[in-house]
């Protein structure tokens, strides 16, 4: 697998999107949330084609949202995932953001656990990786 700290194309990404059920969102948004991006790990099979894709949404400073954790169903459990988001951390964590955050997807909590996160109170939601972490 190759691993890239770098956005894929929005027809990549958003083909991935819709391979996986994640929803159908236009190329165009794609393409938006992209370039929205703070930081986009890319992951690639040997023939180099998009398998999976993380990114983080951040102040750059003080915190940094993971969003669209998303691997293509057939890897899934191989470690595409957790290499991803150990990538999209150590960005975080290199420029001294100590706040990671995310809202996992349904079902999905299992994996952030594994890899740190700790679920937040019932008034407050979402998980985070706690400092030091």
């Amino acid at each position: 697998m190759d691993y890239a700290m770098s956005a894929p194309r929005a027809d990549e990404f958003r083909a991935l999107y819709l391979a996986t059920g994640w929803g159908a969102p236009t190329e165009d948004h794609c393409a938006r949330a992209l370039a929205g991006s703070w930081a986009v790990c890319s992951a690639r099979d040997p023939e180099g084609v998009l398998v999976g894709v993380g990114r983080l949404v951040s102040d750059g400073a003080l915190h940094a949202y993971v969003n669209e954790m998303i691997v293509r169903e057939d890897l899934r459990g191989s470690g595409v995932g957790t290499e991803i988001l150990a990538r999209l951390v150590e960005t975080a964590r290199c420029a001294g953001i100590t706040q990671v955050q995310l809202f996992a997807a349904r079902g999905r909590a299992p994996f952030y656990t594994r890899h740190g996160f700790v679920s937040r109170p019932p008034d407050a939601p979402g998980m985070e990786l706690p400092q030091g972490a």
